[in-house]
């Protein structure tokens, strides 16, 4: 007979904010057709609305990898079952287990699930707020531009290769939410740990070219459950959790 795991739902927490763009962010979505001169990179977009947006899977993806880079048990693939057993910090990447969950790959046992739970967190999409786009519309501004690079040689110093990447401009507002499910065995260091990987990615960056100046972001306007919780996250020192 199946061992019931006995966890119980006490609430699920909803964290939203203003996700700022301080540089040009981009997130590639493929392109339909090239066109000679054109954009070679365009950014992913809504395709009912055209306009651009931040999926879920990359701000989760982005903030799990920093928070797996600070355990120091980082791996090329996502941490599971067997990297909490051998970890140094194994309390750390347990964390991680529980936030974000374990691959299909791990067959765990009902122990080991249980040790787990389920994942506590989900990323919903950001989409650019209505504020933002009313403001581009009556400035007659567009949400997005075309930045040139090249490649260059190192010898004759020459420009090689130009190309053309699409970027969400910097300065736009998007509408960030999260949720995370809180069991009767969770504690507050969860809710600062979610917090502390928000703080994590202000520091580094989202989406591609993040080394070349791309993908600064600001969360401001932070709530939980439509609480101010702003500056409780400024003053959050992610290394000193």
């Amino acid at each position: 007979m199946r061992k019931e795991l006995g966890m119980k739902l006490n609430q699920i927490l909803t964290i939203k904010a203003t996700l700022r763009c301080a540089s040009g962010l981009h997130i590639g979505g493929g392109d339909a057709e090239m066109h000679i001169g054109g954009i070679d990179n365009a950014v992913v977009r809504n395709p009912l609305t055209q306009r651009p947006y931040i999926p879920g899977s990359s701000i989760k993806g982005k903030i799990r990898s920093l928070l797996e880079w600070r355990s120091g048990a980082v791996r090329s693939a996502p941490l599971g079952w067997s990297d909490f057993i051998n970890a140094s910090e194994s309390e750390s990447v347990l964390m991680i287990l529980k936030l974000f969950g374990v691959a299909g790959s791990d067959q765990l046992t009902n122990e080991q699930a249980a040790r787990i739970g389920p994942a506590r967190l989900s990323f919903w999409d950001c989409e650019m707020s209505d504020g933002w786009m009313k403001m581009l519309a009556e400035s007659n501004q567009l949400p997005t531009e075309a930045k040139s690079e090249n490649s260059i040689d190192r010898i004759s110093g020459k420009a090689l290769n130009p190309r053309y990447t699409e970027r969400v401009v910097a300065g736009t507002a998007f509408d960030f939410r999260l949720s995370l499910k809180v069991l009767d065995c969770d504690g507050e260091d969860m809710r600062k740990t979610v917090l502390a990987g928000l703080r994590l990615l202000e520091f580094d960056s989202l989406g591609g070219s993040g080394s070349r100046g791309y993908g600064k972001v600001k969360f401001e306007n932070v709530t939980i459950d439509g609480k101010d919780c702003q500056a409780e996250f400024d003053q959050i020192d992610p290394f000193k959790l």
